[in-house]
């Protein structure tokens, strides 16, 4: 029977006939009674956001994994630390389990950090699911957009609505778009960021400065807005990481499994053996189920299982550039749907700079992916035609590429079919594997592999599920004024190259920045930033402060400068050339806050600016492809 959400009595009853399905109407904002009674909901809420909270430190969190024997298992040990990974153990140990999770870079260190920052119900789905009357496409838009929705509600400081201009060229195209976007707006029902509507071409221009009024001898008929959410990806996913350490789970970044643990008759696993990276310690961690969420790499946990377990990852890449400010406008977004070879290309605003990219293509797995010239030129090339600035090569601050976990079930008899949906299968026992989807659905694809954990193990949570009603640490109580009180109650003390201490104003770049980036923690970064005279710029045109560095070592597990320059703060994303500037004094205090030696800090300098090599910006691509303009 095929749950239809939010949708009215009437609009539900009739998609449901149009596709022969069955229709049951609930509310999905269910009570904390239904979860367990109120007073576990509002515990766990004190205890993640109650002033005073900070996560254990690393140590800790360590040695209760190590401690977690034969006798005296975990419930769950998860593997990766991505989106999904941290969203299963936010939602393991909020049910009241034992939880473990390791991550063998970093929180976002993978896909997580590489996406659209998108949060989307899939537009091209409704438009599938509506042509070739494809009820699990109409159930994918339905489902994601119930999950926009709640992604944005539980990470408010994150995550935004973002008006998103779709340009027709003729007048087909108004009526067909302004059709099929309507229907969007409909099918989110209750869910709804905003409605969508037609601007004509003068009042698109107008919206989108730089908008071609001519494409291709065609003329400009106008554009329809329609919106979506936008994201903080990597940030986001060190908030699940975080919000899962402050309840209760045991989280290590940089921690590798290197082996999975067997029972005495080998026919259920039932742990992992770790090493951590930044010691080069190994230890067993025991675990009553394993839940594997590395991504595109699940296959390698897989085959750690079963030598011969068949493949389930189809790998694709999306590749992402970013061009100054100028390109796009402040608050909206470019999407066109079909360009000359029927891809997908967008032009976004994001942290103060445009972002480009286009659909995905297929790709092989790596540790590092790194945007190969002609994707870039591609992007280039594609949003030339519909801009009336000269789009250049030498304007490319950053490039990256993301690699997708596309699924297919290995327990399936057919297999021709990917999956643009998640999988949760458990083909080794002992072993839940939990891969595919996409950024807007982690929160319901972590439930889905929480509950065939439990299913696996036998395990007894104290409760249901209840993340969604938990905001994320930082989240509760913010404000999209809360800025202003950074502003007028805090300042920036600076020290300067003599050693002398000088007083500078905690302008409102730096506040909203702040205030965005860690929510109602914002304060506490501004602390920093008075008190031990960290409140210094460590880039040029960017809101970032040294008190961050100090701040995200001490509260946030950065353990590494790549750590800092690409998941607490974006600026490797945003501009290389500012992250490399940025370095030298990044790991200058991150040396005082880890006690690193001189070895350490030149190690850190010299892995951090390789990892930077990998972001084909316009030096980048100078040094490396020879190619630019």
């Amino acid at each position: 029977m095929t749950r239809l959400r939010k949708l009215g009595t009437v609009t539900a009853t009739a998609i449901a006939a149009a596709y022969g399905g069955a229709v049951v109407l609930h509310d999905p904002l269910i009570s904390a009674s239904d979860y367990g009674g109120n007073s576990r909901l509002e515990a766990l809420r004190k205890k993640v956001h109650e002033p005073g909270a900070v996560v254990p430190a690393r140590e800790a969190q360590q040695s209760a994994l190590a401690s977690a024997s034969k006798s005296n298992p975990l419930d769950v040990l998860v593997i990766g630390g991505g989106a999904t990974g941290s969203g299963a153990a936010l939602d393991a140990v909020t049910r009241g389990l034992r939880v473990g999770l390791v991550e063998r870079e970093d929180f976002a260190a993978g896909t997580s950090s590489r996406s659209t920052k998108l949060l989307h119900g899939g537009v091209r789905y409704l438009e599938k699911a509506v042509f070739n009357l494809d009820y699990g496409q109409f159930k994918l838009v339905l489902h994601a957009l119930e999950e926009r929705k709640q992604v944005i509600d539980n990470a408010p400081h994150l995550c935004h609505a973002l008006p998103c201009m779709t340009p027709c060229f003729s007048w087909f195209e108004v009526v067909y778009y302004w059709i099929g976007l309507k229907m969007y707006d409909l099918v989110a029902g209750r869910q709804l960021l905003h409605i969508s509507r037609y601007y004509s071409t003068e009042e698109s221009v107008d919206l989108f400065p730089t908008l071609a009024r001519k494409v291709n001898d065609r003329t400009l008929r106008g554009t329809v807005v329609y919106y979506d959410g936008q994201m903080n990806d990597a940030r986001l996913n060190v908030g699940l990481a975080c919000t899962a350490a402050l309840a209760g789970a045991a989280v290590l970044n940089h921690a590798e499994v290197v082996s999975l643990l067997k029972d005495d008759d080998g026919k259920r696993i039932i742990g992992a053996r770790i090493r951590d990276s930044l010691t080069g310690n190994e230890f067993d961690t025991y675990a009553k189920v394993v839940v594997n969420a590395s991504g595109p790499f699940c296959d390698s946990i897989r085959k750690m299982a079963n030598k011969n377990a068949q493949q389930m990852i189809s790998p694709s890449s999306g590749v992402h550039i970013i061009l100054p400010d100028y390109y796009s406008p402040e608050g909206m977004g470019l999407i066109v749907p079909k360009t000359k070879d029927g891809r997908v290309v967008f032009m976004l605003p994001w942290l103060g700079r445009t972002v480009a990219g286009t659909t995905d293509s297929n790709t092989g797995i790596t540790f590092l992916p790194e945007p190969h010239e002609d994707e870039i030129q591609f992007i280039l090339d594609a949003i030339s035609g519909y801009l009336s600035v000269k789009v250049r090569r030498s304007d490319v601050l950053s490039a990256w590429s993301g690699i997708r976990p596309l699924a297919m079930d290995p327990t399936a008899k057919n297999t021709e079919s990917i999956s643009r949906d998640h999988v949760v299968c458990e083909d080794y026992p002992g072993l839940v594997t939990i891969t595919g989807g996409k950024w807007t659905t982690y929160r319901s694809m972590a439930e889905d592999a929480v509950n065939a954990a439990i299913k696996s193990g036998k395990l007894s949570p104290t409760s249901e599920c209840v993340t969604h009603n938990l905001r994320l640490v930082g989240g509760e109580g913010w404000e999209r004024s809360s800025f202003t009180v950074l502003a007028q109650q805090y300042t920036r003390m600076k020290s300067s190259y003599s050693g002398k201490v000088v007083r500078g104003v905690m302008d409102s770049a730096a506040a909203r920045h702040l205030s965005h980036a860690y929510g109602t923690l914002a304060e506490r970064v501004a602390a920093i930033a008075q008190n031990e005279s960290l409140g210094k710029r460590l880039a040029h045109g960017y809101p970032y402060l040294e008190a961050e560095v100090a701040y995200c070592a001490r509260n946030e597990y950065c353990e590494s400068a790549i750590d800092f320059i690409a998941r607490r703060t974006r600026l490797a994303f945003l501009e290389t050339d500012a992250a490399q500037k940025a370095l030298p004094r990044v790991i200058e205090i991150l040396a005082k806050e880890h006690k690193w030696n001189d070895a350490k800090q030149k190690e850190e300098l010299e892995k951090a600016t390789e990892f930077l090599k990998t972001f084909k910006s316009s030096r980048n691509a100078k040094f490396h492809d020879g190619k630019h303009c």
